[in-house]
């Protein structure tokens, strides 16, 4: 008979318990903070980007915060908790809670009509008599309104809707037609989020930037999100670069404000998205709660919109997550609903950084994308170009390709960023040679032929221009800002 040893027993039970709660944690993908910081570590030197941060958020409120790389070619230190960022369309889930909140102390109805909160001569499009409302705008279910409005000029190619009006806005969705019924279809639109701040801000009779600030900065507890910076907040802004590391130009969008326009730190960011967790409760967390509702479909892989966020459940995950882009930056809020954690980065570089946050919150499901430069050949033509001239750079072109060696990625966008640089540079004739040749290249892009004619506009040939892009436009005529710029120079329109 066997003899029962207590002491054994609870001995083997507690170590049972332990090995089935260790392996349900790995099998769950629980990420060591080491191979956090070495996968920061090790992005920035295969030149992902040049500085990163990263912030976790656990079912506690606990945070953990790491970074890699440097905050600026000036300030060459890691960047921290208060280093400022573009956040980009991170942005538009500011306006989104704003909607929410308003709606909820009945300030306007989500399902307002936009009509209400226009000038008389702005004409809102309908289908068949149904209007867009706020609710619309706000989940990207317009009826159609594409991602971007056609009628902006750029008059500055590096910031590009610095200029842009709210009369251009205006004058934009009065001539727009709908393509389908208002809430039936998912369509990204800045242009729709942009008119949603606007009208969100003319109801609170202030600022875009003053009632994010009033509304859920102050209520939150984040000093340093703004539009704006002060003084010590332009001190800690990390440089922007594009995808292959060169420098470009912060944006400013006035007139659209609402779609993109905010700068923000680490702090204040996960500050966000713990209220966005609901772990403390705050005045806002019923409008919080409304901006969670998945709202309309956006794709049989990608989950349902709400209002400014994307939602899916998959992997034992219940995700709700947005990022944000412009010309030198990429941002990103992702929170797992169900467990209660959530990841924001931020990143002074254009190269995409979702995969990252995905693995930091599950590494057995969702694997990490290792980046790889790409841009050698760019790097050797522009090099060539500044040492000995566009004439010898281009013969260097031809002849690397002849011997098809292995280091250099052969594609139009490498020539067409030689070209666009060339051309920010003031270097026209330069930068119209390179465009020729990439023309000759990769006859069938009509990518190419828009950079080409886009050149010759803005080097002061419009006979050129039109010439590229009617051939442009041949080749894929889905595209209404082209459309837009080719109406306005057959019209003699200077710009």
């Amino acid at each position: 008979m066997a003899i029962f040893h207590p002491t054994r027993y609870f001995f083997i039970r507690w170590l049972s318990i332990f090995i089935v709660v260790l392996s349900a944690g790995k099998s769950m993908g629980q990420i060591t903070p080491a191979r956090i910081q070495d996968i920061l570590d090790t992005e920035v030197a295969h030149k992902r980007t040049p500085g990163i941060i990263l912030g976790m958020i656990d079912s506690t409120g606990k945070r953990t915060v790491f970074s890699a790389g440097i905050q600026s070619e000036v300030h060459r230190v890691k960047p921290d908790t208060g280093t400022m960022y573009e956040i980009g369309s991170v942005t538009k889930v500011f306006t989104s809670l704003i909607l929410a909140d308003m709606s909820l102390s009945g300030e306007l109805n989500l399902d307002d009509p936009i009509s209400k909160f226009l000038p008389d001569s702005v004409k809102a499009p309908t289908w068949n008599g149904q209007p867009i409302t706020l609710l619309n705008l706000s989940c990207h279910a317009t009826g159609g309104f594409p991602r971007m409005p056609d009628n902006y000029r750029g008059t500055d190619e590096a910031n590009p809707f610095a200029d842009y009006t709210t009369a251009e806005l205006f004058d934009y969705i009065s001539r727009f037609k709908l393509t389908n019924a208002p809430g039936s279809r998912f369509s990204y639109s800045n242009s729709g989020y942009g008119l949603l701040g606007h009208i969100l801000a003319q109801t609170a009779h202030m600022s875009y930037e003053d009632m994010v600030k009033d509304r859920i900065c102050q209520v939150l507890g984040m000093p340093n999100t703004t539009i704006v910076l002060n003084a010590g907040q332009q001190a800690r802004l990390a440089t922007p670069h594009n995808e292959y590391g060169r420098m470009v130009h912060n944006w400013e969008m006035p007139a659209i404000a609402g779609t993109g326009a905010l700068r923000a730190n680490l702090a204040d960011l996960m500050t966000f998205a713990e209220a966005h967790l609901l772990l403390n409760k705050t005045t806002l967390s019923r409008a919080v709660k409304l901006t969670h509702i998945p709202r309309v479909f956006k794709g049989k892989t990608e989950g349902d919109v709400t209002m400014g966020w994307t939602t899916f459940e998959e992997k034992g995950h219940h995700f709700l997550w947005k990022d944000g882009t412009t010309a030198g930056y990429r941002s990103l809020v992702l929170l797992d609903l169900h467990k209660k954690m959530g990841v924001v980065i931020l990143s002074n570089s254009l190269n995409p950084i979702n995969d990252i946050a995905y693995h930091v919150i599950d590494d057995r499901q969702y694997p990490l994308r290792p980046y790889q430069y790409k841009w050698a050949l760019l790097d050797t033509i522009s090099t060539t170009i500044t040492s000995s001239g566009v004439d010898a750079a281009i013969r260097l072109y031809e002849q690397l390709k002849v011997n098809h060696d292995a280091r250099f990625v052969f594609e139009e966008a490498q020539l067409n960023n030689i070209g666009n640089d060339l051309r920010l540079a003031g270097k026209m004739e330069d930068a119209i040679k390179i465009h020729q040749l990439n023309r000759k290249e990769y006859p069938a892009s009509a990518s190419v032929y828009e950079s080409l004619g886009e050149t010759y506009r803005r080097s002061g040939q419009p006979a050129q221009a039109v010439k590229y892009y009617e051939q442009s436009l041949g080749i894929n005529g889905d595209n209404p800002h082209l459309v837009w710029m080719l109406g306005q120079l057959k019209k003699g329109v200077p710009f």
